[in-house]
């Protein structure tokens, strides 16, 4: 379930009054409610990267106490999985990946039979100078059985026979409509004109594209940059 927008709002401009630091309005709450979501969205990549430090070092609790399985969980709601097909240039789009943030993994197209799968997994690299000799290697050279994936701009798989390609991602932060839909817009708080007072639009709002667990920590940010 999405944070609610009017919550959010509602409770800071409560304390913004109750601390005397004046009125926010919906256009200031509006700049900050983006920049909060990306900060919280960002901080759980470093969380998990911390989290994995402390399971390394033996402290992790177990089960539903695990630091790790409750920022996977929370992560979770922006993977996304895309199939792309080989463009005319001999490249897979990154374009093709709604709001694309980063790639967990990539397999070569299949489905699942007698409950196997046929996809195999693509080994990504990063660096041109790397792939570069792996392609010379006759040690290393890709196969259809080992295929890797040069990840730059876009996305170039050897070898060159694979033609389509399934991939998981984390997708970035957007916002949820009052219907539950996904919008390709930011969070936004939006009024209309009641008999000349300014009310809470529910039809024109789009909530936070988070846990609603992280409601208090959306309110603690937009309040912290609000002053």
């Amino acid at each position: 379930m999405a944070v609610s927008v009017n919550s959010v709002y509602s409770t800071v401009k409560n304390l913004a009054n109750k601390d005397q630091q004046g009125f926010i309005t919906p256009s200031e709450f509006n700049s900050f409610a983006e920049v909060a979501q990306m900060t919280i969205y960002n901080r759980l990549f470093n969380d998990l990267k911390n989290a994995r430090r402390v399971i390394r070092a033996g402290f992790n609790p177990a089960r539903d106490k695990s630091i790790m399985k409750r920022l996977e969980e929370d992560l979770s709601t922006f993977a996304r999985s895309a199939t792309l097909s080989k463009n005319s240039d001999g490249v897979f789009l990154k374009s093709d990946m709604d709001h694309l943030n980063r790639i967990i993994s990539m397999t070569t197209f299949g489905g699942i039979m007698l409950d196997q799968s046929t996809r195999t997994p693509i080994e990504m690299c990063y660096d041109e100078d790397k792939i570069d000799r792996i392609l010379i290697s006759d040690l290393s050279k890709p196969t259809e059985s080992y295929p890797v994936a040069l990840v730059s701009e876009n996305i170039e798989v050897f070898p060159t026979t694979i033609q389509r390609i399934k991939v998981r991602y984390y997708k970035l932060p957007t916002s949820v409509n009052q219907d539950g839909t996904v919008s390709d817009a930011q969070p936004r708080y939006a009024t209309t004109a009641v008999n000349g007072v300014d009310t809470f639009s529910s039809a024109n709002s789009r909530d936070f594209d988070l846990p609603d667990h992280y409601h208090d920590i959306l309110v603690a940010e937009i309040a912290q940059m609000a002053g």
